[in-house]
């Protein structure tokens, strides 16, 4: 009676005389899948096996060491058994068995040649390709390619270990094969930091004239690139619009073939959308399509919002009154621009913080917050009210906490005045200059910090809101002139207005999921423009939501405080 009891563990059909077996198998996946560790009773409310049978099931796997017991708070974990099996599979791990059916499925669904490669030396091979039967881009298997002008060779060489890919680097020739071909270390290296941040490489004709190609790594063990998946095909077919969605399919396939995520990205997709209240109406002012749009700042002099494109490297000018958009192309990763007191553009780039020249796009370096960090880069920015500016880093890959926030004054004194973050983004302060907001994006967590004006100093930090990671992540964030915090929840099709104590006023919903930040500007500053992304989304999405990387306005009621000058 007892052992026909656990009807809570899943019956997938196991064969006569193995029903212990499975139920002990059933036992593990309930506990690898937990959100959270289980404790005993956890565990035997949700498989339904009684209290002597699930001890006795528990001790068995604990001697086998597929599961063990935390110490302090009586869970019950997967054991090292896994760890020790793992590298087992590891060493007998089959990479071109394993990428098989993600080569054909990627053929068939993208109607392009889809390829597998490995590091071969200073060199990239083919070791298998499928294609589609169609007019497409021949591909031999067994050769060899250059590194540095390959997407492929990118996509392994950006996410090795970096002493080893700086030896690497060191033995590349940059021969020209086309036009576009980089030919120069500090030029790949600002492509790599790019393909870092985004999670694939691509190749705009720089090995073969006409022909395109987009890549990802496939991570292995300890997130070293095993291999990479490319998609090569014709650059009239896979322009600069199709390159990116294909880019983010890449990355679902490599993660398939190991079952290893590689890098952590933000969010895996957005949450469906759905309506709640709209508090004003909302419209796409600038039907862009950028990959991901950042750091809207009202530039009251010129009366022109500025804006960035972080993953298709670019600083923007646009009028609102007569819908022009300028832009200003730049060769690396600018997360940020703010206005200075002297007419000139600051900006946060991957070199640090920059002046630049918007109409000739040339940086004069200012200060370097983290020299010597090559896997940070600086992402979000703000000035307060003394002309001192603040900016956020995170790890490219958003794979550890190495993120920092500076405080920078106009001199270019540099001083790290918080440590420990995943995702430094949004900044801003209270309209009586007495609280500075900032976001943790991978948290979730807005906190608020009680700041010395005088000092520029940040001390007694709370939590001002917590968003749950089914509802969304916080990025950028602005504060209107009545104390009210707006923050863009990425994912989460909407933006939110917060009351000075941390209680949600009014929800603003948006046709698109990955809205990124907001700024107050127009006239009077009473129009509150939203940026937002198009990265990662999966083709359905875009298909619900086509406006993506486009720039949103509303006027919500309020009005907003204008833009500190940075320096003084």
């Amino acid at each position: 009676m007892e052992e026909n009891a656990s009807v809570g563990l899943e019956d997938r059909g196991a064969p006569a005389g193995a029903a212990a077996l499975a139920k002990g198998l059933a036992l593990l996946d309930l506990i690898a899948e937990a959100t959270k560790p289980l404790r005993f009773a956890d565990l035997q409310r949700q498989s339904g096996v009684p209290k002597p049978t699930l001890a006795r099931m528990l001790k068995t796997l604990m001697v086998y060491r597929l599961v063990r017991q935390d110490d302090e708070s009586g869970a019950y974990l997967l054991g090292n058994r896994f760890l020790e099996l793992s590298h087992r599979v590891w060493d007998k791990f089959d990479l071109l068995s394993a990428a098989l059916p993600e080569l054909q499925r990627l053929s068939i669904d993208l109607g392009e040649t889809v390829a597998l490669c490995r590091l071969d030396g200073s060199r990239i091979v083919y070791l298998e390709e499928r294609s589609s039967g169609g007019l497409g881009v021949l591909i031999e298997v067994g050769r060899r390619v250059a590194i540095h002008c390959s997407a492929a060779g990118k996509a392994l060489l950006a996410f090795q270990e970096p002493t080893f890919a700086r030896s690497l680097m060191a033995q590349l020739s940059y021969d020209r094969f086309t036009p576009k071909t980089i030919t120069d270390a500090q030029s790949l290296e600002a492509d790599l930091v790019l393909t870092r941040a985004r999670g694939y490489a691509v190749s705009y004709e720089e090995h073969l004239v006409g022909v395109n190609s987009v890549a990802a790594p496939i991570a292995g063990r300890d997130g070293v690139p095993i291999g990479a998946l490319v998609v090569l095909a014709p650059a009239s077919r896979l322009d600069s619009s199709g390159i990116h969605p294909v880019g983010r399919e890449l990355i679902a396939s490599a993660r398939r073939i190991t079952g290893t995520a590689g890098t952590v990205a933000i969010s895996s997709g957005p949450r469906p959308r759905e309506r709640t209240s709209t508090s004003s109406f909302v419209h796409c002012v600038l039907p862009w399509g950028a990959q991901l749009g950042e750091a809207p700042v009202w530039i009251e002099r010129e009366k022109r919002l500025y804006w960035v494109d972080i993953l298709h490297p670019a600083v923007h000018r646009f009028d609102p009154v007569t819908g022009k958009n300028e832009t200003c192309n730049v060769s690396k990763l600018v997360s940020a621009v703010l206005p200075a007191i002297d007419g000139r553009l600051v900006v946060a780039s991957q070199d640090g913080v920059e002046f630049l020249d918007f109409d000739r796009g040339t940086f004069t370096l200012f200060a370097e917050p983290e020299p010597g960090m090559p896997e940070n880069r600086l992402n979000d920015a703000k000035t307060d009210a003394r002309g001192r500016l603040w900016v956020g880093s995170m790890r490219l890959d958003v794979s550890r906490p190495t993120g920092n926030l500076y405080r920078i004054s106009g001199s270019g004194e540099v001083h790290r005045a918080a440590a420990g973050l995943t995702v430094a983004n949004g900044l801003a302060w209270s309209s009586d200059g007495r609280i500075f907001y900032f976001v943790d994006t991978v948290p979730g967590i807005i906190y608020a910090y009680e700041f010395d004006i005088g000092e520029g100093l940040i001390g007694n930090r709370r939590v001002f809101a917590r968003i749950p990671e089914s509802e969304g992540r916080p990025d950028g964030l602005t504060v209107d002139a009545e104390g009210g915090v707006w923050c863009a929840i990425w994912d989460g099709w909407r933006v939110v207005r917060y009351h000075p104590d941390g209680k949600i006023d009014r929800v603003v919903d948006l046709p698109v999921p990955r809205p990124t930040s907001v700024a107050f500007g127009g006239d009077d500053l009473a129009t509150l423009f939203i940026t937002s992304a198009r990265t990662r989304l999966p083709a359905s999405t875009l298909t619900e939501a086509p406006l993506s990387g486009g720039i949103f306005a509303c006027t919500p009621g309020v009005r907003g405080l204008p833009a500190n000058l940075f320096g003084g």
